[in-house]
């Protein structure tokens, strides 16, 4: 039913984990085969391509789906739906940001005092056209093949360039001016096939299965026993997702309780539960969180 492409690249071993989290685990003979495919009766084929071309062949309608970041649907001002977000990037979920810079002892403050003709490198040329032109800035702008942050002050007066800490740059010796985009990975699909009943039917459902895969990253979920007296303090511990379930233990004056808390909060909650007389206590590991 649905023809779907994945980002090659820095994204493509994220993607790709997140999408075995979500149980549609994509198959492939080899890291470097660009033809894969997901066991779902949903899924026809499956392509990996590079992120700056995913938009528009989703736009053109060659892909029903695809997963790219939100810089190259704006550069290519490419007509496609954003079915979800996707929080997450390289490694972390952290958003990128696509960014102005120049020389670290330049004495520009912002945009504005860039001057006429300023040499502008990038590998976004039509992002950032469109971004100078609105603040009135005449530009020479020049595609850029990677390594953009060296070419300053030689080659280039400011660059456009994508980053996520803004430590490589820093590095670089250059201070940013602005952030032009703010970038997060996205599920994008083409218009005529998202106004498809059954297509968007299938969408929708993979896009619950990402999303629940996502939401439950960094959580666990605890269940333990807790008699009458020591209820309360016990629930007055917990951190949760929602609040807990509770139910009362059959022939006892004590309870059964659960709740999803998060797995950087379990080395100090369990002692703290056992503490105050919780017993029976599980932590056990979550796929998906579907809400």
């Amino acid at each position: 039913m649905l023809r779907i492409v994945l980002p090659k690249g820095s994204l493509e071993r994220a993607t790709l984990q997140l999408f075995e989290d979500a149980d549609l685990a994509v198959n492939r003979s080899s890291e470097v085969d660009y033809r894969a495919a997901i066991d779902d009766p949903r899924v026809i084929d499956v392509t990996i391509l590079r992120p700056q071309e995913i938009p528009r062949y989703v736009a053109e309608g060659l892909f029903d789906l695809g997963v790219t970041a939100r810089d190259w649907i704006e550069e290519t001002s490419a007509d496609v739906v954003t079915v979800t977000q996707l929080h997450y990037s390289k490694a972390t979920a952290r958003p990128t940001r696509i960014v102005l810079a120049v020389s670290g002892d330049a004495t520009y403050e912002s945009v504005k005092d860039l001057p006429r003709g300023v040499r502008v490198h990038t590998e976004y040329p039509e992002l950032t056209r469109r971004f100078l032109v609105d603040h009135g800035i005449d530009a020479q702008i020049s595609l850029s093949y990677g390594a953009t942050e060296a070419k300053i002050p030689e080659i280039a007066d400011a660059v456009v360039e994508l980053t996520e800490t803004g430590r490589a740059l820093r590095a670089a010796g250059l201070k940013i001016l602005d952030t032009i985009l703010v970038s997060h990975t996205e599920l994008i699909a083409n218009p005529v096939a998202y106004e498809d009943a059954e297509k968007r039917r299938a969408m929708e459902q993979l896009q619950t299965l990402l999303s629940g895969a996502l939401e439950a990253r960094g959580r666990v979920l605890v269940k333990l026993n807790v008699d009458d007296a020591n209820l309360q303090a016990v629930i007055d511990l917990l951190p949760a997702l929602k609040s807990p379930t509770v139910s009362k233990l059959f022939g006892e004056d004590a309870y059964a309780v659960e709740t999803v808390v998060a797995k950087t909060d379990i080395n100090t909650l369990i002692p703290a539960l056992k503490e105050h007389g919780a017993t029976g206590i599980l932590e056990i590991p979550i796929a998906k969180i579907v809400q």
